[in-house]
């Protein structure tokens, strides 16, 4: 699939540089891509790069909904990583409707969305528009969980009108029946093209959310829409296809595309050629003098950490073939840090470089600086290609484990939690971690954030569990209009959007 980015290049820098100017033309109004070109191959190939700006990578969709919870932090270090308060607002839930990195997430989810929906304009065959309005629905999800509504244009619509708006309800009716229509059309396979399976799973989120998506201060689960998740659970289990990695960061690790029978649905990167912001991963987190050179920044919080078991692989250790060339671990970096060579590496004073499990939102201890907070690796470091910046990971969006653990809450959920406990047990006995002896919501919480640390996922899971208003460490206050982000103030020039309550 190398072609396919080299290929999309061209098309999409056309595509966003006309949503950019369009942008400005319409004050602040999200418009059409401006590629009109009819090789629909092309075309879509640049849906699937523009997914790489919001959704692969430290600093789009998976930052906000990262760090607005109780899994991962951004210390203020002195002058490093202030940013005007903006990561700081991420966390405290203190952001306001012109926070830069919530409106530059707004607006590369849309521009996938209207990317996607160009393709439709140049009679794509019926595959090439399953693809298409698979990437669109995606995209749209997303919106729908961060924002609650979603702006959309139809294929060749005037862009010089302002987008139309669907509220939370239309949309996610909107989104059922349109997964359920590109699903006999998408492909098997491969994990990095959309597939039938991912779709599936897809759609068993939009089922499985639907209630705290239409009503987040108090969730409801309707027992047909659970019903529904776990017949779609069943029909991707029942293919066989797929099985929990033995070792679990196999999941992530470069070449994961051949390690990992576990993946259902990625994004593909090719090593030193063509890749995604998948390194930021690596960078943000890790010190100045480790391998590679990071920023410094990214944590988590050591509440988090202690729910995990000191046998339990996700919280990780050396993996082989980085660890004793890189010298960093996969998964939580804690305590003194080394090279590849085995040597005790120091900070910049020359200090011993010891993670420590104390962070502060704003730290101001000079000795703690460069320290403080609990590092995660999620992805291995391709330490082949740290030179380039383009790893060979997969970023992955869908996992079979996902599938298990959704089945397992729908059962839950319909008041069959004998059946839910041994899906959950077969995944913490396959991670090292001792078997649950009854399954609650809080415990099936507590897992999800085991087995998807640092996967994207976090936010919108503490919101369907009616978790995400309380508070955690360096979250002292919360108000229930933080359950959505606001309305960018740059859009509001389209009067189809409603500003989001109490911003």
């Amino acid at each position: 699939m190398k072609t396919r980015y080299l290929i999309a290049f061209t098309a999409l820098t056309i595509a966003l540089s006309g949503c950019t100017k369009l942008d400005e033309k319409l004050n602040g109004q999200i418009g059409n891509s401006g590629v009109s070109s009819g090789n629909v191959s092309a075309l879509l190939n640049a849906s699937y790069t523009a997914m790489r700006n919001p959704f692969q990578g430290a600093y789009g969709w998976w930052a906000l909904q990262e760090f607005p919870t109780d899994e991962a932090i951004v210390p203020t270090r002195a002058g490093d990583w202030d940013d005007n308060g903006a990561w700081r607002a991420l966390h405290l839930h203190r952001w306001a409707a012109d926070h830069a990195r919530i409106s530059e997430v707004f607006r590369n989810l849309n521009s996938v969305s209207y990317v996607a929906t160009n393709v439709l304009q140049f009679s794509p065959s019926a595959g090439q528009s399953a693809q298409a309005r698979f990437l669109r629905a995606f995209a749209q999800f997303a919106i729908l969980d961060g924002w609650g509504q979603v702006p959309y244009r139809e294929p060749g619509e005037d862009v010089t009108q302002p987008s139309k708006v669907r509220a939370a309800a239309q949309e996610m009716d909107y989104l059922i029946a349109e997964l359920n229509a590109v699903l006999p059309d998408l492909p098997d396979g491969p994990v990095f093209n959309a597939n039938k399976d991912a779709a599936k799973i897809l759609l068993m989120k939009c089922y499985l959310n639907k209630g705290a998506f239409l009503n987040r201060s108090a969730p409801t689960f309707d027992q047909a829409d659970m019903a529904k998740v776990i017949t779609l659970a069943d029909e991707i289990i029942n293919t066989g296809k797929y099985t929990l990695a033995s070792k679990y960061y196999d999941n992530f690790a470069p070449a994961n595309d051949q390690l990992s029978k576990e993946n259902i649905f990625t994004a593909q990167n090719i090593g030193g050629s063509d890749a995604g912001g998948l390194n930021s991963m690596w960078i943000a987190g890790l010190h100045y003098n480790q391998t590679p050179n990071g920023n410094n920044g990214f944590a988590t919080l050591s509440d988090f950490y202690d729910k995990f078991e000191a046998t339990d692989q996700r919280r990780g250790g050396p993996y082989a073939g980085v660890s004793n060339v890189t010298g960093v671990n996969a998964g939580f970096l804690i305590g003194q840090q080394y090279n590849g060579a085995g040597t005790a590496l120091k900070d910049r004073k020359g200090n011993p470089l010891i993670f420590t499990r104390e962070v502060s939102i704003t730290e101001r201890d000079p000795n703690h600086l460069e320290v403080a907070g609990i590092r995660v690796m999620k992805y291995p470091v391709d330490n082949q290609n740290t030179s380039t910046g383009l790893p060979e990971n997969d970023w992955v969006y869908y996992r079979y484990a996902d599938v298990l653990l959704m089945k397992a809450e729908a059962l839950l959920r319909n008041g069959r939690g004998a059946e839910a406990l041994p899906i959950v047990n077969s995944i913490r006995a396959v991670r090292g971690a001792t078997a649950f002896s009854s399954l609650t919501p809080d415990n099936l919480l507590d897992e999800r954030g085991r087995e998807f640390l640092w996967e994207g996922v976090r936010r919108q899971d503490l919101i369907r569990f009616g978790k995400f208003l309380t508070l955690w460490q360096e979250k002292p206050t919360d108000d229930p209009k933080y359950l959505l982000f606001p309305i960018p103030d740059n859009q509001l020039g389209n009067p189809n959007f409603k500003q989001n309550a109490g911003y």
